[in-house]
């Protein structure tokens, strides 16, 4: 599967808030790095917690604008419903996101949030 491809089926499974689904194309020993939150997730089992977490206490849309792939890298580039903009880098082996590097404006994300 192409790195395009398995963003994919990341964004579907993140706009369905499916933390199962989404953990599952990670790697064993993933990292997940979100720069705006100064971060590191380590492991597909904190990665399937943060996501569940994170999908139980926000309204989150990911709109792709753009994804690009370059051999075993993906790029998305991505929209929300509420105008936040983002960027995130996914490293691929053997079909799965071994590292992914998030980039996002936190405080535009929490005031948007809180204004529920």
């Amino acid at each position: 599967m192409s790195p395009k491809e398995i963003l994919e089926q990341w964004v579907e499974a993140f706009n369905d808030k499916d933390a199962a689904k989404i953990s599952d194309l990670y790697a064993e020993e993933a990292v997940n790095y979100q720069v705006a939150l100064d971060n590191s997730i380590n492991g597909k089992a904190a990665i399937f917690e943060f996501f569940s977490w994170e999908f139980n206490q926000y309204k989150m849309v990911c709109i792709p604008e753009n994804i690009f792939e370059d051999g075993d890298v993906g790029i998305l580039e991505w929209k929300d419903p509420m105008g936040l903009r983002g960027c995130g880098f996914f490293w691929f082996k053997n079909d799965k996101i071994i590292h992914q590097r998030g980039y996002w404006d936190r405080q535009t994300f929490e005031s948007q949030q809180s204004d529920d």
